[in-house]
């Protein structure tokens, strides 16, 4: 099964681009590399079960089974041992990372509350753009009722772009819906 937004990339948007920014390769055309997505599980600090939960939510999201991700130091004031489990991560790439990517900007971004675009200034400077969700209930994926509390988590698009107005240009024609501060 061909991936849709993977096809849009190399009919569409390759063409786009290497008109806009004048490259004489292919190979310089900027492309989407991974998509990294990190779940913080703080409460798991006192109650070991969280982390299960959200290693389901994220696998159910994603379609992957995501990576726990522990401590690296001791906290006594968050009562933090080193190693301990406080998060849940998740990198795709290739066709699932379309996939989700596809699912993200057509079914979960609609779903969000309150929803005017996303912010056009969250490029790190060199052609990564991120982002935060506020709950996971934008999936369609995550059942409301199975739920035992809401968790946010941060999305991380990596390009292979060298600038922000590259990254910018390439997310737009995934059609990203950006705002327009």
């Amino acid at each position: 099964m061909a991936v849709r937004l993977k096809e849009k990339y190399n009919t569409e948007i390759v063409t786009s681009l290497k008109n806009k920014f004048n490259y004489k390769n292919e190979y310089e055309v900027p492309k989407l590399q991974k998509v990294v997505i990190n779940m913080g599980v703080g409460e798991a600090v006192k109650d070991s079960k969280k982390i299960d939960s959200a290693v389901n939510e994220l696998s159910l999201i994603t379609g992957q089974k995501p990576v726990v991700t522990k401590s690296k130091k001791a906290n006594a004031s968050f009562k933090l041992r080193e190693g301990m489990p406080i998060g849940v991560k998740v990198t795709l790439r290739k066709d699932k990372m379309y996939e989700f990517v596809d699912r993200f900007i057509n079914i979960a971004l609609p779903r969000v509350r309150d929803f005017r675009g996303i912010n056009p200034k969250s490029f790190d400077g060199k052609g990564n753009y991120a982002l935060g969700l506020k709950e996971q209930f934008v999936f369609p994926e995550i059942e409301y009722d199975n739920v035992d509390s809401i968790r946010g988590m941060d999305i991380i698009f990596v390009t292979s772009a060298k600038s922000d107005a590259e990254a910018k240009e390439l997310l737009n024609g995934f059609d990203f819906p950006f705002s327009s501060q």
